[in-house]
């Protein structure tokens, strides 16, 4: 296996001292129905909560959920086909990309990103107190993508420990292929691992698999296209010895049993969230042409949402005010490096809300 795990995680420890009532059901083969060990709060009336939402809900929350996410993972095993042990459950993408820095870079050592991308790596990088990297994006004015070669290169010149890659990226919204991928994944330094986020992989054109990488940390969400942002669900694919040691360090209730429960029944009917993925990208397609033709400079996306590129971060700036006036959010980038772009969520409000929007003109 490519990428090289902390010294401190190399052994036997730590042991996880809670794995769990729905685990040790499953390790000893029968239900447990008198749970008198666990302190939850089993006996609470819940009225205010069964009149609000009903006796389901309250049947889910009373309880910790199952701290290994068993039948979420049972149900993405089946249809990504990939062993269970290739599978981890976490509360959301953002969660997992703490997780990798818990689990696979010691403090003090060197991660690489684009400078500009998913701010919440570069965070979690100076949280963790790793020296970070940036390097610039690829820049034309056709494309604005993360620089796959200056990525390896800087990797190699500061011995990194981890590689971050956001694909399809954010804020950007450029895919790399595959192809592109392995080959980046084949020229960085063999204890670099490569952390590969995959948030907006429902919205790609092309075809991608699930397969387990070697020495790849691929991570997804299910608050993009299953729309279930706030039940912070994610999960990561990556070698079982890989995960087996992020287990070690993983917070093991922060999945509640709402949220996968939510997740599981979106999983047993797919064809919604399916259609919900047609209809996103046909009104990312009309959103670009409006944006188009408005005279705006718009990069192609294979995400939820587009991005404009403005003049400078100044145009940005003033353009995004101007529509905050107006009631409408737009993201803008905190980052130097991409402050002159706007991201747009393409929603059908979009269409509406900036179906009258005319060339920014400054003055």
């Amino acid at each position: 296996m490519k990428g090289r795990f902390p010294e401190h995680l190399c052994g036997d420890g730590p042991v996880n001292p809670f794995p769990g009532l729905k685990a040790l059901e499953r390790r000893i083969g029968h239900d447990i129905p008198h749970r008198l060990g666990s302190n939850e709060g089993l006996d609470m009336p819940h009225s205010v909560l069964r009149a609000a939402l009903g006796e389901a809900f309250v049947e889910q929350i009373r309880s910790y959920g199952d701290a290994e996410a068993y039948a979420l993972r049972q149900r993405l095993s089946e249809q990504l086909q990939l062993p269970l042990e290739a599978l981890l459950v976490d509360a959301g993408a953002d969660s997992l990309i703490a997780l990798a820095f818990r689990g696979l870079v010691a403090v003090g050592e060197t991660v690489v990103c684009a400078a500009g991308t998913y701010p919440t790596f570069a965070y979690f990088a100076q949280g963790h107190g790793c020296v970070l990297e940036e390097v610039p994006y690829h820049q034309t004015p056709e494309v604005l993508a993360p620089d796959l070669d200056a990525l390896a290169e800087r990797a190699i010149q500061c011995q990194a420990r981890l590689v971050y890659l956001a694909n399809p990226d954010n804020p950007s919204g450029y895919l790399h292929s595959d192809a592109a991928i392995a080959a980046l994944r084949d020229r960085l330094p063999e204890d670099c691992w490569l952390l590969l986020d995959e948030a907006y992989h429902d919205f790609r054109d092309d075809e991608t698999d699930s397969a387990v990488w070697p020495g790849v940390l691929r991570l997804r969400t299910f608050s993009k296209a299953q729309g279930l942002a706030g039940l912070r669900v994610g999960y990561a694919i990556g070698d079982p010895d890989m995960l087996a040691v992020l287990l070690k360090v993983r917070i093991h209730y922060a999945v509640s049993s709402i949220a996968q429960q939510a997740v599981c029944l979106l999983l047993d009917q797919p064809d919604e969230v399916a259609l919900h993925i047609q209809q996103v990208k046909a009104r990312r397609a009309r959103l670009r042409q409006l944006l188009l033709a408005r005279g705006y400079r718009v990069m192609p996306s294979d995400t939820n949402f587009v991005a404009v590129c403005l003049t400078d971060a100044a145009q940005a700036m003033a353009l995004q005010q101007s529509l905050l006036a107006a009631g409408i959010l737009v993201a803008r980038p905190a980052h130097p490096a991409l402050a002159h772009l706007l991201r747009i969520t393409a929603v059908e409000d979009a269409l509406t809300c900036l179906a009258d929007l005319t060339p920014w003109q400054e003055g």
